[in-house]
């Protein structure tokens, strides 16, 4: 955050903790495993066998890091949702409303064309730090976000 002010400072970058850790932890730690088998296995295992364990750890790790890939980026002009496979760039006046009810594993947009988008960036299983970066989240666009509507207050 800013010294100046309580708002965050731009561009911020909001990713989870929690979710990153195990599964690229989890990766790594297949990835070793099948070394280890590829090394040990017996004789008659040919060499392209040996090498197809380790791609299929190596396959399996990449697909763990999906689960670790997303990201919430916001900047002075739009924000950037990447999630697992996809990556949206949206305009702060696209975005309408930003909720996470009790209980969901991240929060979602609502956007102004009637559509709502996951944030897997910020996740509940962060516990404070989650809810801290949905309150960092919050406070831009209720800077940055859709006008109000004219005669609200």
């Amino acid at each position: 955050m800013d010294d100046t002010s309580e708002r965050p400072a731009l561009p911020r970058t909001w990713r989870p903790r929690v979710v990153r850790m195990v599964a690229y932890g989890l990766g790594l730690l297949i990835i070793a495993t099948m070394v280890v088998l590829a090394v040990i296995l017996p004789g008659d295992w040919r060499f392209m066998d040996r090498v197809m364990l380790v791609g299929l750890g190596a396959a399996i790790a990449a697909g763990l890091h999906l689960l670790a890939r997303p990201r919430l980026v916001a900047t002075e002009e739009t924000v950037t949702v990447v999630n697992g496979i996809r990556t949206h760039v949206l305009w702060w006046a696209e975005i309408v409303d930003v909720r996470m009810p009790e209980g969901e594993p991240w929060p979602s947009v609502d956007l102004s064309d009637g559509t709502t988008l996951a944030v897997m960036g910020i996740q509940s299983a962060d516990g404070d730090r989650g809810r801290a970066a949905l309150e960092e989240f919050r406070l831009l666009l209720r800077e940055r976000g859709e006008a109000a509507e004219p005669g609200r207050d």
